[in-house]
């Protein structure tokens, strides 16, 4: 598990380390580790650290010491390191450190004007790309950089970047040949939440020191961070209390997911209830049966009308289907619990199942609501998607409800539930997941660029699914993802851990969908278009590689 403490458990951990160890201690444990990370990678792309060219980019806290004593240890093997000082002030002992092993520091050239330093007047719209005039010598060494590394500011900054800071991201983000290297954090990020206020390092390699910070797994902020490479500096014993976000591992997944023994019969191994697809969307019915057949169902009840239920005895006859008569003609209540229906029984008359999928392709009529209401009527786990989140957000008093629910909305359907700008959403994805899972009373699984998966009780971690791939922005793949995590539930799983495993594994086959015959590891330089029948078909693989 990569798990993810706030900066004030990280400060209160550091604080209780540092009164055990001598002074410098921890700041020389984070130096060695950041210069490791940046040999390995100046081996691999300037053929090693002698006469490379590095440099720092440094503010006038910890991450600066850091990666000045890091420039020092760089020094000593042969590279020409010259130290970017953004600040009046800079760490002084690592600044003579540095000089010491060969290195030297350049400063910033002064603002022309006091509004030069404000990034609001329309920054970055000089001839150069900066609007901020750092000067040559810096813009010179920058450009010629083999690596960059962001030294400038440190995990409690908030908000974006201020002048000079963000002229310096900009010249590293246009330092095309250099690779960027952040320290714990890439400048810019709100370490706990991963918000992107203004602009920001964007850097390729992140190397974080005693705990991961959970703005480096949740977008926008892990878009900035690239590849994060954890340094142990001795914080974990000191580490007080249940991390902020969690990032389970194949490991982790492996020990949750259900696996069936000898004794196992179709029964003991999870009935699910599906509630999806209509004669216009056919397609969700295949695809959420899909992915529910491939997670490990033991059987698969699906209610649905005749066009998709056609489609889905083609390819899943070991599914069992009740039809639906059609669009039955009701009372004009503005209740979804009308009695009224096309099946009085609805959903006794189903059969027995352990847990219901409902949402995806099934419609927003008055029927379709009444039949959302039934199923939130009973005491099993529900997962909602698609259709029944926007009944949901039109019929809020259906939630919250005693037994375990969970909700796989994406921004915008996140948005209408709890009246939020899904650009916000996305902006500020932990904060939203968080807030909409305790107002609703439920699970929330929000999907995006980074998955975030919010308990109910606003008390527990969440969880973040690293495995996804922007191949799986495709039509039907929630649909897929909705009936995994619907099987997932009806084999006894709980709400959050039914979640994360099937995001995991979602996202898995994804990459390994788009990677054909690869391992999935390169599916952004190798990989072809997929489609969310690819990823029903590399759900098998998906579970074997786990």
């Amino acid at each position: 598990m990569r798990d993810a403490y706030s900066v004030s458990k990280v400060r209160a951990a550091e604080a209780a380390l540092m009164a055990l160890v001598p002074e410098g201690t921890l700041m020389q444990r984070a130096a060695a580790g950041l210069a490791s990370v940046c040999a390995g990678l100046l081996r691999d792309s300037a053929g090693g650290v002698y006469g490379a060219r590095v440099v720092i980019l440094t503010g006038t806290g910890d991450n600066g010491g850091d990666a000045l004593y890091a420039g020092e240890r760089l020094a000593r093997r042969g590279a020409s390191v010259t130290a970017v000082r953004a600040g009046e002030r800079m760490h002084a002992e690592g600044a003579r450190a540095l000089v010491g092993a060969g290195g030297r520091v350049i400063g910033v050239a002064p603002p022309r004007d006091p509004d030069a330093t404000r990034v609001d007047l329309g920054g970055q719209t000089g001839s150069r790309g900066d609007r901020y005039d750092v000067g040559h010598e810096v813009r010179s060494v920058i450009g010629h950089a083999d690596l960059i590394i962001d030294g400038m500011l440190g995990i409690g900054g908030k908000g974006g970047l201020r002048e000079p800071y963000a002229t310096l991201a900009q010249l590293a983000a246009n330092a095309w040949h250099a690779i960027t290297v952040a320290v714990d954090l890439p400048s810019g990020i709100d370490a706990d939440t991963g918000v992107v206020a203004g602009p920001a390092v964007r850097a390729d390699v992140t190397v974080t020191f005693g705990a991961v910070k959970p703005g480096l797994l949740i977008d926008p902020g892990a878009g900035h961070a690239g590849v994060v490479e954890f340094v142990d500096i001795g914080l974990g014993p000191h580490l007080d209390g249940p991390p902020e976000a969690s990032a389970p591992q194949a490991h982790d997944i492996a020990a949750l997911l259900p696996r069936p023994t000898a004794e196992s019969d179709k029964y003991r191994r999870g009935v699910l209830g599906l509630l999806t697809g209509s004669d216009r969307y056919t397609g969700a019915a295949l695809l959420s049966t899909g992915g529910a057949v491939r997670g490990g169902a033991g059987m698969v009840r699906l209610v649905t009308f005749p066009g998709a239920a056609a489609g889905v005895r083609q390819v899943h006859p070991e599914v069992i289907i009740t039809e639906l008569a059609g669009e039955t003609r009701i009372r004009s209540e503005s209740s979804p619990s009308s009695s009224s229906d096309s099946s009085p029984r609805f959903p006794d008359d189903v059969g027995r199942v352990q847990a219901w999928a409902v949402g995806s392709g099934m419609g927003t009529d008055d029927a379709a609501a009444r039949r959302l209401a039934a199923v939130l009527a009973t005491s099993l786990p529900v997962l909602i998607d698609a259709d029944g989140l926007t009944l949901l957000a039109r019929h809020r008093d259906l939630l919250p409800r005693p037994a375990p629910t969970l909700l796989t909305p994406h921004a915008g359907e996140l948005g209408r539930l709890i009246d939020a700008d899904p650009a916000d959403i996305e902006a500020r994805r932990l904060e939203h997941a968080r807030r909409a899972a305790t107002m609703l009373g439920a699970c929330v699984l929000l999907k995006g660029s980074t998955t975030v998966i919010a308990p109910p009780d606003g008390f527990d971690p969440v969880f973040v699914n690293t495995t996804g791939t922007p191949w799986l922005a495709t039509a039907g793949t929630g649909d897929v993802l909705a009936g995994l995590a619907g099987a997932l539930l009806a084999q006894g799983l709980l709400p959050p851990q039914a979640a994360i495993c099937a995001a995991y594994l979602h996202g898995l086959a994804g990459r390994l969908a788009a990677a054909g015959g690869g391992d999935g590891e390169d599916e952004l330089t190798d990989a072809a278009p997929i489609g969310a029948a690819d990823v029903v078909a590399a759900l098998p693989r998906a579970f074997r590689a786990t």
